[in-house]
């Protein structure tokens, strides 16, 4: 079995879709999701700088575009038979697999993500917060660092990795007396996501999920939640909107992906940040990371290994 991956936000880089509008069919996909969320996508991912696409009300729909439009260019392009896979997405990406194994159609997707960003972005601009990665340490000690900080561990990636996130005076304080043996990296990103700084976003969320109709995922689709399969898309709804206050569990999610014994994980644009995590979380286990569409070539071996 592969796992299909999705990244989360912070992933993004300028001019990221630029191969992909090589592709008539991949530019004309692009063209659909923009209508569906009411972005020129197209312009924000080739043309706009760093800080333009750092804005979640834009960095979030241009992510779940880029993975939707790759993923479908690997399904057609190599047959792919995206049933047999499982599939995960960190943050944001959930989004993105959840579109993909069906659980959402496309363009309520996009809808889904333009509301998450909006709300999300506002949320942000309340309050300064952000968020730090913890690298190294001990797991039990860095976690109790973060709390006694007044901050909360927000993703924990796997690999010695956990990020903290809460207020700007907070992470400021907690990177001058980092804990034992780790080191503290600022985050650029707006906020403090998947804590409680995001909270008024959710109801906005909610509210526009009750027009949203479901399906059951077509292949395995674990939770950020506790990196279980989810049974249904209705469970999946809810779980994407509860998860903008509620952290992360990459982790969790690779060590399922450990115990299925998946033979190789090929990361969805804009792709690299999984791949980088998984070799040191899922040790031995093959990755490719697909930025453009000469890259599916890449990924079609591993789907034959």
């Amino acid at each position: 079995m592969i796992a299909v991956v999705c990244p989360g936000q912070g992933s993004q880089k300028p001019g990221f879709l630029q191969p992909w509008l090589e592709d008539s069919e991949s530019k004309a996909h692009f063209q659909r999701l923009s209508e569906a969320v009411e972005l020129d996508l197209i312009s924000y991912g080739t043309e706009a700088d760093e800080e333009t696409i750092k804005d979640t009300a834009i960095a979030q729909p241009l992510i779940v575009a880029a993975g939707i439009v790759a993923g479908r260019a690997l399904q057609r392009t190599s047959g792919f038979d995206m049933s047999s896979a499982i599939f995960a997405g960190h943050s944001v990406g959930e989004i993105t697999a959840a579109a993909l194994t069906n659980v959402l159609s496309e363009e309520d997707a996009m809808r889904f993500i333009r509301v998450r960003a909006t709300g999300m972005a506002e949320a942000a601009a309340q309050a300064p917060s952000g968020m730090a990665a913890v690298l190294g340490g001990t797991e039990d000690e860095v976690r109790q660092h973060i709390a006694d900080a007044g901050l909360t561990a927000a993703n924990s990636n796997g690999g010695g990795q956990i990020v903290a996130a809460g207020s700007l005076e907070n992470l400021r304080e907690f990177a001058a007396n980092p804990p034992a043996r780790a080191r503290v990296i600022p985050l650029k990103v707006a906020g403090a996501f998947h804590t409680e700084f995001m909270s008024d976003a959710v109801q906005p969320l909610q509210e526009f999920a009750q027009g949203l109709s479901t399906a059951d995922p077509v292949a395995t689709l674990l939770s950020n939640y506790d990196g279980q399969p989810v049974a249904s898309g209705e469970e999946m709804l809810e779980s994407l909107m509860q998860q903008v206050t509620r952290p992360v569990r990459w982790d969790l999610c690779m060590a399922t992906l450990l115990e299925r014994e998946v033979a190789g994980l090929i990361e969805l644009p804009p792709a690299g940040t999984l791949v980088g995590l998984a070799k040191r979380g899922m040790k031995g286990v093959p990755g490719t990371a697909i930025n453009a569409p000469e890259d599916v070539a890449a990924a079609q071996s591993l789907l034959n290994a």
